[in-house]
């Protein structure tokens, strides 16, 4: 809030008075520099959450890549876009895939539910699968620029995009995996809540659960641990202090090295008092329904399309990777502290029809439309330029499926091996 805005407020509540331009009536022993420094002072909450593979909404993530994966394995030209709805006793398959392998999606979502930790022999299985539609194959095997004449030259390099749709990648220096600190903090304690659970390092704890991570920001950075919930589903002879006692001890002490908790930390284990029951005598699952998880929390705006169960052709996956790709390399360069990529597809359309780069005012070496302009000289943006740069046609996909798409060194979208180009054509 800047003088003008405080002056305005005062001027309104004094108005028999004049004060100078910028001047504000001071309280009672308060010193005009202890009022700057309030002023100057911009505190927010940010929160992120994440929930482990045995959550409903992950277990339909993780057939459906698993399913897609299956299918690059024998077909690395294969087209899935596969969805999955679980619920109790029933998991039902459906979506589109043109592969010259046909996969056994029974067998493969039975090894699934079998690895996270649940019984599949009681589960009732159904799919409905087709080929995909013959006018979207055709518009992302002859893109509207192939038919309006490109130069044949060029043709190798070009599919459609096989949606419309906006991607937007993320980056920032808050943390070293260039990720908001709550989905960094959020992700972690997701994943030591099932390492300790699958080594039996806790004992009589179950494949559902969830964390929720609160940081406070001044200044846009992140200065403590405002909360931590979690929510672990448990044996029914299980005793809930001993079980909230190693959650802090062997999950949430390793997790939050990153930024500890204070004495001011609200921490809540299992709020909800009793949680026997989970999974899908629980809850459904649907893939798709844990974007912000898949992402960057709340902090980052989505496109809304979901990543899992598609193939690198559709633009909802690969130009979200790329545009991850882009920020994070922008970011590395030290060409800016925070780094929103935006890119924009049309269906059956090579080239994007939106690109586009916001640093919130961190930017270093020039404005936010010149950094847009700059990014096609550095990266290949188009569907098949994707594919390749990203190596999207490996059966990578099932690892991604829990614990979030980015932050993990592991995918070639986090890379950063564009740095020396981009500060090449920048600086």
């Amino acid at each position: 809030m800047g003088p003008s805005v405080i002056q305005e407020i005062y001027n309104h509540k004094n108005s028999n008075k004049k004060y100078r331009a910028g001047a504000v009536p001071l309280n009672r022993g308060m010193s005009p520099a202890f009022f700057e420094r309030k002023v100057s002072v911009m505190r927010r909450f940010y929160t992120a959450e994440s929930v482990t593979e045995g959550h409903p909404d992950k277990l339909c993530d993780l057939i459906a890549d698993s399913i897609l994966d299956e299918c690059l394995k024998q077909d690395p030209e294969a087209k899935v876009a596969c969805e999955v709805l679980a619920t109790k006793g029933n998991i039902l398959i459906a979506g589109e895939i043109t592969s010259k392998y046909e996969p056994y999606v029974f067998w493969t979502a039975k090894e699934v539910l079998e690895k996270i930790g649940y019984p599949s022999g009681e589960i009732q299985m159904d799919a409905r699968i087709h080929h995909q539609s013959p006018d979207i194959a055709g518009a992302v095997e002859c893109p509207w620029e192939k038919r309006g004449g490109m130069p044949k030259q060029t043709f190798e390099w070009e599919y459609g995009a096989g949606d419309q749709g906006v991607m937007i990648g993320y980056a920032c220096n808050e943390t070293p995996q260039k990720m908001p600190m709550p989905a960094v903090l959020a992700n972690r304690i997701a994943a030591e809540l099932s390492a300790c659970r699958k080594s039996r390092y806790i004992q009589g704890i179950l494949p559902d659960g969830k964390a929720q991570v609160t940081v406070e920001y001044e200044n846009g950075k992140p200065i403590r641990l405002d909360s931590v919930v979690v929510s672990c589903q448990h044996e029914e002879e299980k005793d809930l202090r001993m079980l909230e006692k190693e959650i802090r001890e062997k999950v949430l002490l390793p997790a939050l090295r990153l930024l500890p908790p204070d004495k001011n930390t609200r921490i809540l284990i299992n709020p909800s008092g009793r949680f026997v029951q989970g999974g899908l005598d629980a809850d459904t699952g649907l893939t798709g329904r844990k974007l912000m998880v898949d992402a960057y929390g709340s902090q980052v705006p989505h496109g809304g399309g979901a990543f899992s169960g598609k193939d690198g052709s559709k633009a909802d996956r690969s130009g979200a990777y790329m545009a991850r790709y882009i920020a994070k390399n922008i970011v590395a360069a030290g060409l800016a502290e925070r780094c929103q990529v935006s890119l924009g597809y049309a269906i059956g359309v090579a080239h994007p029809v939106m690109v586009q780069a916001d640093t919130f005012g961190t930017g270093t070496a020039c404005a936010d439309d010149c950094l847009s302009e700059a990014i096609p000289l550095v990266f290949e943006l188009t569907p098949k330029q994707i594919i390749g740069t990203l190596r999207l046609k490996r059966p990578i996909f099932r690892q991604t499926a829990a614990y979030g798409h980015f932050g993990r060194k592991e995918f070639p979208w986090e890379r950063t091996d564009r740095v020396k180009q981009l500060q090449e054509a920048l600086l």
